[in-house]
């Protein structure tokens, strides 16, 4: 029988812990909802993102900290053709709506894809959910390691970006609606 380090044991603590428990929840349920955008209409596909993009944020930014044992098990699931396909559905469903305006670090405004937005959330946190499911620990170490670094830097950033459009398409008719009793 082998014995636990402290770090092994601190890290399943973390990995067992209840943060990491509900972003794998809420991932799952993004992903599945995502991979079934084809049988939904616009209103639906936006009422459930307006809901559980903030939802991830909050969990994404409460995961701890993980050292990692062995990097041999960090692996990447989604293929670039499988992220062609989502990022195609979330073209073909936003059609005219799919390019939002943002800020890049330069303060330049820059033309963004909804699909691609979605599509690289998607692919981050498919990896992490397939990751998580291995049972070997080193699995689970990288699947939390890697989800809350690419947090940081790739998918916390999309959400968090594509998150003011989808406000704008959900209620696009009382904000025009608001913007022309202003101007009266």
């Amino acid at each position: 029988m082998s014995k636990q380090t402290t770090e092994e044991i601190d890290n399943l603590d973390k990995i067992k812990s209840t943060q990491v428990l509900e972003l794998i929840r809420v991932a799952h349920e993004f992903c599945v909802f995502t991979e079934s955008i084809e049988s939904k209409d616009t209103t639906e596909i936006l009422s459930f993102y307006q809901k559980v993009l903030p939802l991830l944020y909050l969990k994404g930014s409460l995961i701890p900290t993980v050292t990692v044992s062995d990097e041999s098990f960090n692996e990447r699931y989604v293929n670039e053709e499988f992220w062609e396909t989502v990022f195609m559905n979330f073209k073909t469903k936003f059609d005219k709506d799919e390019y939002f305006w943002i800020v890049d670090a330069n303060n330049e405004p820059m033309k963004a894809s909804i699909a691609e937005h979605f599509a690289d959330i998607y692919q981050d946190l498919k990896d992490f959910v397939i990751l998580f499911q291995n049972n070997r620990l080193a699995a689970k170490e990288n699947a939390v390691f890697e989800v809350k670094k690419f947090f940081a830097i790739h998918w916390g950033p999309r959400l968090t970006a594509v998150l003011p459009t989808i406000h704008q398409l959900l209620y696009a008719k009382q904000i025009l609606s608001s913007e022309e009793e202003i101007d009266i």
